[in-house]
């Protein structure tokens, strides 16, 4: 029994239901999750970006960086990443049970996803159904899809970005194009792709925007039985009542990230679960503090609050005295060559009054002011750096040539391998980076979570499935 006009569909040769898992890394979804969201007919999505591997014993293997540089500590991701992943598909291979299909899901932008790829490709022959792949423009993708024979199911947020795709790789291989992602800017969890022509303050209507992208598939003779996935702000599927079936926007799937996390399958640890029941709307932020410099989304906690503090304790500054910049800033350097504007020179005196002693440049020719403590962990995390992204902005890191960006590492953001982690096995859900969709507030209004009620996955699915 189904919600009404919702129909299975042929995905890699099977039939399933067009619910797909949306795929969270660091380890927010595994093999337990994903393959049990298999098992129950739908589309698994394990996350190939830095998945736990396990020893003999079947305890998780720590992710230890000890190399003494960059490249030597990037390599050492680049294995973790390909052997945890290899072992996350085996193992949600096995949960699914030969039903529904499982998928695998990296970030464009992360540190060595090529070789990551093809890495877990090459050992996974058979068992991946699909890949999805966003957070950048992945023109590879589809010839990497190509060359291990399996789906390929690109992540955009706009027409434009879905057609400068298809013009430049994707139709060389278009029979292999499984489904169009459409991840929704400003509901979707996690990184983004809001471009510099949209607000981020003004949210548009999912609706026209998919009509778009259908327009530009139809437009290059892509049959309207390829799938476009609607991301972002799925909950109930009688919501999304005029979208099924409806011939403006042709074959239309539903991805769900945000739902799955609190499953008893899920695999981040209770103190997240419990968490989640506690937001209220407005509770997540569509910010730009990432070290890939896309927008994200993620739950406005104190860890977010302390990112939107320290960018506010900000003035611009100029090496020579120029234009507004008339007296040199005394609080918080050292040297005289940084002329501020007055009412700047205050500010700064008032930060380092309150314990804000320390200025650190930013590459936008502005300085921040954080505490001593702050500045240490800012220096420690960036020294760290293991390359978990092609090019970081808090680090400098660049996975190739000459591995820097050229640019100044950037005070204002963050090590997002280390609160990633961090949060995904146990660490402080308030001083850690916690991705979360716009509707997380609705665990704490629908009735099936109530008197704390955990589902597992088949319930969860089951339950989608009747419109709720």
């Amino acid at each position: 029994m189904s919600f009404k006009g919702l129909r299975p569909i042929m995905y890699a040769g099977r039939e399933v239901w067009p619910l797909i898992e949306g795929g969270k890394g660091v380890s927010a979804t595994n093999h337990m999750s994903s393959g049990a969201w298999a098992a129950a007919g739908g589309i698994g999505t394990v996350s190939a970006v830095n998945a736990d591997s396990y020893d003999a014993e079947g305890r998780i293997i720590p992710q230890i960086y000890d190399q003494l540089t960059r490249t030597e500590r990037h390599d050492q991701l680049i294995r973790y990443a390909i052997d945890g992943a290899v072992e996350q598909v085996r193992r949600a291979y096995d949960v699914a049970g030969g039903k529904g299909a499982i998928n695998i899901n990296v970030l464009w932008e992360m540190g060595g996803a090529q070789q990551v790829l093809e890495g877990v490709l090459e050992r996974t022959k058979g068992l991946v159904a699909g890949v999805t792949c966003g957070a950048g423009m992945p023109y590879k993708l589809s010839e990497i899809a190509a060359r291990y024979n399996v789906n390929y199911l690109p992540i955009i947020s706009s027409a434009r970005a879905f057609r400068a795709l298809w013009k430049r790789a994707y139709h060389k291989v278009h029979e292999l194009m499984g489904a169009v992602v459409y991840e929704d800017p400003w509901l979707a969890g996690g990184h983004n792709g809001l471009s510099n022509a949209e607000d981020p303050l003004k949210p548009e209507d999912p609706f026209p925007r998919v009509k778009a992208v259908r327009d530009t598939m139809r437009a290059e003779g892509i049959s309207d039985d390829v799938p476009i996935i609607m991301a972002g702000g799925v909950w109930y599927l009688r919501e999304w009542e005029h979208w099924i079936g409806n011939p403006e926007l042709g074959q239309i799937a539903f991805q769900y990230g945000t739902r799955p996390l609190l499953t008893e399958e899920s695999p981040i640890p209770q103190g997240w679960k419990d968490r989640l029941r506690t937001l209220d709307e407005g509770d997540v932020l569509l910010h730009r503090f990432s070290p890939t410099g896309f927008y994200s989304s993620a739950v406005r906690n104190p860890f977010l609050r302390s990112l939107e503090a320290r960018s506010a304790r900000q003035i611009p500054y100029s090496r020579v005295q120029a234009g507004e910049h008339t007296v040199q800033l005394d609080a918080g350097v050292k040297g005289k060559n940084f002329w501020v504007a007055p009412q700047d020179l205050t500010h700064a005196r008032e930060w380092v009054a309150q314990g804000y002693t320390e200025a650190l440049k930013t590459p936008d020719d502005t300085v921040v002011f954080v505490t001593p403590a702050e500045r240490a962990v800012i220096r420690e995390d960036q020294a760290a750096c293991m390359g978990c992204l092609s090019h970081c902005g808090f680090s400098s890191w660049k996975d190739h040539d000459d591995y820097t960006t050229g640019r100044l590492a950037d005070p204002r953001s963050f090590c997002i391998q280390k609160t990633l982690q961090d949060i995904a096995h146990g660490g402080d859900t308030e001083q850690n980076l916690m991705f979360a969709g716009h509707a997380a507030f609705r665990f704490k209004q629908d009735p099936f979570y109530s008197n704390n009620f955990t589902p597992t996955v088949k319930q969860l699915v089951d339950r989608i499935l009747t419109g709720d």
